[in-house]
């Protein structure tokens, strides 16, 4: 699943798409009579150098182990940023942000209220390239796109950290997200606290489970904090049958 992405390509992407939003918040500044004249090439030039700058600074070309790029920094202007898990203890998780942000905060949410109460501090999201070992799931951290849980509860290499039933909770909580989610506990190597996206970017998968969690806010009786019996047959076969799949 691993994608290479190349760092010149990225600059010259960002490059375009600064170029274009100068040219187009040029002609938005114009009167109409005027929208034919060329634009300032300084201007251009300026948004090009911006768009370098806030690349060389954040990005770096490097994807994590499930194809997403890793990033240097959070919280500045990257696609990273701390969010809310409502209704727990958690002040918040750096994950990035749209349909990564709504599956993972809806597991970390889950787990709050159907295996144990979270509290400040037991959920980590982003970590910096440098502080993670590049070749591992634990990678995807440093793109976003993972979380862990109660990590010193749950050491890496160990098995056996969860009760049964919460195990089946787990696997429910998998099975709800559809696969684009894979648990740590199932890696050769275990990490039982880890959780992360398991499809690479652009995968329409991963935006239509967002949809459909995004769409149970404002359904009643549905999404986290709402309990469900993970015992349910139908729940236990689905949940099951991904735990092969992902196995």
């Amino acid at each position: 699943m691993t994608v290479n992405i190349s760092r010149r390509t990225a600059l010259r992407r960002a490059a375009f798409v600064a170029a274009g939003a100068a040219v187009g918040s040029q002609f938005l500044s114009l009167p109409a009579r005027a929208a034919e004249a060329s634009p300032d090439p300084e201007k251009i030039r300026q948004g090009i150098r911006k768009a370098q700058e806030r690349n060389k600074r954040v990005l770096t070309g490097i994807p994590s182990k499930n194809g997403w790029e890793m990033e240097k920094i959070a919280d500045d202007r990257g696609h990273i940023y701390t969010r809310p898990v409502p209704g727990t203890p958690v002040a918040g998780v750096q994950v990035r942000m749209a349909e990564v942000e709504t599956v993972l905060v809806h597991v970390v949410s889950r787990f709050h209220y159907e295996i144990d109460a979270l509290h400040a501090g037991d959920v980590v999201g982003w970590r910096n390239p440098g502080s993670i070992r590049k070749g591992l799931p634990e990678s995807n951290l440093a793109s976003g796109t993972a979380v862990r849980i109660r990590s010193g509860s749950y050491p890496p290499g160990a098995r056996g950290g969860f009760y049964p039933l919460e195990e089946i909770v787990v696997r429910d909580i998998l099975a709800e997200c559809e696969g684009v989610v894979r648990w740590g506990g199932d890696d050769r190597r275990p990490d039982e606290s880890l959780f992360y996206i398991d499809v690479p970017p652009g995968d329409e998968r991963l935006t239509e489970v967002a949809a459909k969690i995004r769409g149970w806010s404002h359904t009643a009786g549905q999404g986290s904090g709402v309990l469900v019996d993970p015992l349910l047959p139908q729940r236990r076969k689905a949940a099951e049958r991904l735990a092969v799949q992902q196995g």
